[in-house]
């Protein structure tokens, strides 16, 4: 394995009733929480009235900061900052996904920080000497792994880039997961929310080193458990062992465990994200069009690594095959995978109408140093283009 250094400071709370029996604990130092919370889901489910309930009775004094996007934006990062710093928050606690959870990170350094964040923090790697403002999170979506990591993904409209970045300084303090929170989650964003989590651990399985390593062996029991309980969480949404398998997955694939002494890909999440920021299409639906196209154009750099995908994660025997067409059956898998759980398989079915628009968005793709295959440009296009219909 390379070389790593491991640091993780999220304490989690799981299971069902954790906000119950420790929220007012956890809130015990502060006197006024920004409670942050996405498009008013909490509110039908009941999950807002149990915080509100909690928080009341220990006499908080709370500041609410709603209607948080599916992909966060800098001006709401900075209307939560301004809402932090006007009303004198002692903590924010953040209510909801991936989304809530990566937004309210960016405000709780924006908060502290005096200067721009998007510039020194986004646009370019940064070092963070502030303290930023105390978070919690209250976690209603598996999916992004975003409880347990410092990491933010952030679209700046006005330049149409959308970029995340992992600061351990941005890590929650605490994390409660109450894994019933999640029953009442649209079919569409439970099984987009899962196919990210296989994506996160597939782009960090797909890449050096190949040699026998302990991230490698836990990403596949990852995979197949990410594989197994979605199917069961479709047939029964409240199969509570399927959800809490599901969110704790989500937190394994996202806690930088298992991308100790690994390169790490991301060229899908790259793409996406632009994709994103130009077309504000859903994370989960974004990354199921690409993953299996972008494997197409990387397996015969990374054959050894795919074959053991086919064989290990879907089962396929060799049966004759060479190393290459075992490699495409697995891809294959995946692809079918992908139209089993009702994932869409074309950019048109995101939504992106105007394929002249591809070039530019290709364009203004990273390009990630981990993948098996160096990407450029033009072959982000050719996999858009493929993409497309």
């Amino acid at each position: 394995m390379n070389n790593f250094i491991f640091q993780n400071a999220t304490k989690v709370y799981f299971g069902q009733g954790c906000v119950k029996e420790y929220l007012a604990c956890l809130t015990k130092s502060a006197g006024t929480v920004l409670l942050a919370y996405g498009g008013g889901s909490i509110k039908r489910n009941g999950v807002y009235d149990e915080v509100i309930k909690i928080l009341k009775e220990s006499k908080k004094n709370i500041v609410e900061f709603p209607g948080i996007m599916s992909n966060p934006t800098y001006k709401k990062v900075q209307e939560g900052a301004k809402l932090a710093l006007e009303n004198k928050v002692d903590m924010i606690l953040a209510i909801g996904g991936g989304s809530v959870m990566d937004c309210c990170k960016a405000v709780s350094l924006a908060a502290r920080y005096q200067g721009n964040i998007w510039d020194d923090f986004w646009a370019r790697p940064g070092v963070i000497e502030v303290e930023p403002l105390p978070l919690g999170v209250i976690v209603t979506v598996a999916g992004t792994g975003s409880e347990c990591n410092g990491g933010a993904v952030i679209t700046n409209e006005q330049k149409k880039i959308k970029t995340g970045r992992d600061y351990p300084k941005l890590n929650p303090k605490f994390a409660l997961m109450d894994p019933s929170y999640t029953y009442s989650v649209p079919k569409i964003q439970m099984v987009s929310g899962g196919f990210d989590i296989l994506s996160h651990i597939m782009e960090t399985y797909f890449s050096e080193p190949d040699e026998d390593n302990v991230s490698d062996d836990i990403m596949e029991a990852l995979m197949k458990s990410v594989i197994r309980n979605l199917r069961s969480a479709i047939r029964n949404p409240t199969d509570y062992t399927a959800r809490s398998n599901l969110m704790w997955d989500a937190t394994m694939a996202e806690n930088r465990v298992i991308k100790m002494g690994k390169k790490c890909d991301f060229e899908c999440h790259n793409m996406e994200h632009q994709l994103g920021a130009y077309t504000n299409c859903n994370h989960g639906c974004g990354l199921a069009v690409l993953h299996p196209v972008y494997y197409r154009h990387i397996f015969n750099k990374g054959l050894p690594k795919f074959v053991r995908f086919a064989e290990n994660i879907w089962g396929i025997t060799r049966d004759g095959k060479t190393d290459g067409q075992l490699a495409l059956a697995g891809i294959d898998a995946l692809a079918d995978f992908i139209q089993e759980i009702g994932l869409p398989t074309t950019l048109k079915e995101l939504g992106l109408t105007d394929k002249k628009q591809l070039k530019e968005i290709a364009d203004s793709c990273s390009i990630s140093g981990g993948s098996y295959k160096k990407m450029t440009h033009e072959e982000i296009l050719k996999i858009f283009q493929q993409c497309y219909e």
